[in-house]
């Protein structure tokens, strides 16, 4: 069994000659360690992939960089991106020193560092690969537009004349001079232009003059006098496209200066309404109002009158039209109603005339065929009921009274040569009270508007009405009236009118009657627009076979007439 020893720890006794080896190793190497620097090309900055090479292994079947061969050039992707090799000048090239004792050894080139610009343009290279067409189009046009947000500087831009199509404004032309301009041409350049209120179309009249009258108050015992007379005129119409309204109102004061003592005061206004309704159908309503004394040619006389009584009319009616093919229907409903003010005496106190006072309603049907655009035949029938305020008048007689009456006529539409319409028929109304005989006769009516020629308008109004009466045992009258007037446009700023009239009053259970003609003529010379010089002259006069009935009344006006 072979014997076991102990190992000592103490070491044993090296020979001096051991000593010496090493130490002469040692001596070899620090003489051999400048040399081996120099074949180590540690002068210049050190690559990063000699660091990292050194550090860390290799990769399975990469190949190794030689020694002795010069590190791959960096090649940036924008040219111009780093400095060319042949400046000097930068503080990161080499010093060219002649004494470098390194300086026959080839250098190792340094890195440039690149750029924040540099490292996005190869970023967007790698991933440009898997990007679509639409997608980098996408990307570029909002790098560009982020770009063109920012502020550089003042960009250039292309100057004026260099644009293909320039757009010029239509009123940026050369124009003539204001004084060389050809002015609108109007009708009518002393027309009133009226005032806008509105959707209505306003324009007032006013017109100031004297008149002097050979009988004041048109009666037969009248007196000359002169007279202060103011006429107010408005008239309104509507600027609508479909519907239509108008309003016409005048007022009439007349004061004396000298002669027979006048104080009159007249008015009146008439509203009217055209609505043109769905299917056809049309809407006609009017209103009107008018005060004024009563005329000292009504038959009525009082006697022993200062001054004739205050006499008020309301009027309205409501109506509807309907075409069907060439027919034309239509319905009309009408009230009237009079009033009548206390008669001043001469011998004082004052006289009622209440018993006057009376409401008449009635309901128009009419028909009508259209032969042709311009001519349309119709018939109406009347039915009403005139109805007075008290039962009984002062005589004691019931002077209610029913009312029938049927007309036949023409309606004419030449567009401006002859428009409107007349009428003739028979009127008939019962009184109540037996003791009076039935009020009849025949009617006439017409409302024509006939223009022969430029600036010349002809109008014939005609009417027939009947007239009660608080004469005891007599029934009424009725009375026959129509005018023609002309209004001629001389110059455009002289116009010239004239018109002549007449009535027929027939009186009932008599064989009294009146007969009454007027004649009148009158010219407006215009300064301007605005104002104008105006004059008339007019003769009017009564026959009567009644006793104390006649008159004669020739009168002359001299104004001043505004409008607007």
């Amino acid at each position: 069994m072979p014997q076991v020893r102990p190992v000592s720890t103490r070491s044993a006794p090296r020979p001096a000659a051991g000593y010496r080896l090493l130490s002469a190793s040692a001596a070899a190497l620090l003489w051999a360690a400048p040399a081996h620097a120099q074949e180590s090309s540690l002068r210049g900055a050190v690559a990063e992939t000699e660091i990292t090479g050194s550090l860390l292994p290799r990769a399975a079947g990469q190949a190794a960089i030689p020694q002795n061969q010069p590190f791959p050039r960096y090649l940036p992707v924008s040219p111009g991106a780093v400095p060319d090799e042949t400046e000097t000048d930068s503080i990161f090239a080499p010093a060219d020193v002649a004494d470098d004792p390194f300086a026959g050894d080839p250098p190792i080139p340094s890195r440039v560092p690149t750029t924040a610009r540099q490292r996005a343009e190869e970023a967007r290279a790698r991933v440009s690969s898997d990007q679509t067409e639409s997608e980098r189009r996408t990307a570029e046009t909002t790098e560009s537009a982020t770009v063109d947000e920012v502020i550089t500087g003042t960009e250039r831009v292309d100057t004026i004349d260099s644009a293909a199509d320039l757009v010029l404004d239509e009123g940026a032309g050369r124009i003539e001079a204001i004084e060389g301009l050809d002015g609108i041409e109007e009708d009518n350049p002393f027309a009133a232009t009226g005032i806008r209120v509105g959707t209505f179309i306003i324009r007032p009249t006013l017109e100031q003059g004297v008149t002097a009258t050979s009988n004041a108050d048109a009666s037969s015992g009248g007196e000359p006098a002169t007279l202060s007379e103011t006429t107010l005129r408005l008239n309104a119409i509507s600027d609508w496209s479909r519907h239509t309204a108008r309003v016409d109102a005048y007022g009439n004061f007349r004061k004396t200066i000298s002669g027979d003592e006048i104080d009159e005061t007249r008015g009146g206004i008439d509203a009217a309404l055209e609505l043109d309704l769905a299917n056809d159908y049309r809407a006609l309503a009017e209103l009107g109002y008018e005060a004024g004394p009563e005329s000292a040619s009504s038959p009525v006389v009082i006697e022993g009158t200062a001054s004739q009584p205050l006499r008020q009319t309301f009027n309205g009616s409501l109506g509807f039209e309907k075409d069907v093919g060439k027919a034309r229907f239509g319905i009309t409903g009408l009230v009237e109603h009079h009033t009548y003010g206390d008669a001043d005496l001469s011998s004082g106190g004052t006289l009622s005339q209440e018993d006057r006072d009376f409401t008449l309603g009635a309901v128009v049907l009419r028909g009508g065929y259209e032969i042709s655009p311009a001519l349309t035949p119709f018939v109406e029938a009347e039915f009403g009921r005139r109805q007075y305020t008290l039962e009984e008048d002062a005589s004691g007689f019931q002077r209610s009274s029913d009312r029938v009456g049927a007309r036949a006529g023409l309606e004419l539409d030449l567009t401006e040569k002859l428009t409107g319409e007349f009428s003739a028929g028979w009127i008939r109304e019962t009184f109540d009270d037996d003791r009076l005989d039935p009020l009849s006769g025949p009617t006439l009516n017409a409302d024509l508007a006939w223009s022969p020629e430029r600036g010349t308008i002809v109008n014939l109004a005609a009417a027939t009405s009947v007239e009660g009466t608080t004469t005891a045992g007599e029934s009424g009258s009725i009375l026959h009236a129509a005018r023609i007037g002309v209004e001629r446009e001389i110059r455009a700023n002289l116009t010239a009118n004239a018109s002549v009239g007449a009535g027929y009053r027939n009186y009932a259970e008599s064989d009294g009657h009146d007969l009454i003609l007027t004649a009148e003529a009158g010219a407006t010379w215009w300064l301007n627009r605005y104002a104008g010089l105006s004059g008339r002259l007019r003769h009017e006069t009564m026959d009567s076979n009644l006793p104390d009935r006649e008159y004669e009344a020739n009168s002359v006006f001299l104004g001043l007439k505004l409008q607007r």
